[in-house]
Parts: structure tokens; C-alpha cells; sequence
């Protein structure tokens, strides 16, 4: 079942919107990854297969604080 998951992940510069793109895309089942929000501080990642807790968490300890914000079933 493909997902759509909306993380805000807290990036003060470039270097981590890069890190947290490369996070993302590197996860089980992900098929795109992009920034979005005004601030380009949310990630939206969508896939098959995800889990969206160990992105997360994944996110946060590599990234910085992350927090889930939508998880939809497409």
C-alpha cells in the first residue's frame, strides 16, 4: 500500500537539507523525496512498505529534532 509521509525536520542550513534527503531516500520502500513548506523544513517522502516510526527516528538521530506530521495511505 503506497504512503505519504510528512516529517518536519529541524535544518538550519543547505548541508542538512542534503543529509536529510539523503536519509529519506536511503530508507526501505521510498520511491521520491522533497522538501516542501515555506520554510523548506518539512520532508515528504513517499514509497510502498515504509516505516515511518524508523524514518523518523532515524531523521532525528542523524538530522536533528524531526517530528511526524501526516502519514496518509494513497
Amino acid at each position: 500500500m503506497k504512503q505519504k509521509i510528512v516529517l518536519k525536520v529541524e535544518m538550519s542550513c543547505q548541508k542538512c537539507q542534503t543529509k536529510a534527503l539523503r536519509v529519506a531516500a536511503g530508507a526501505c520502500g521510498v520511491e521520491s523525496v522533497k522538501l516542501d513548506g515555506k520554510e523548506k523544513d518539512m520532508v515528504v517522502v513517499t514509497g510502498d512498505g515504509m516505516d515511518p516510526v524508523a524514518l523518523t527516528s532515524t531523521l532525528r538521530k542523524k538530522v536533528g529534532q524531526t517530528e511526524l506530521v501526516t502519514l496518509e495511505h494513497i
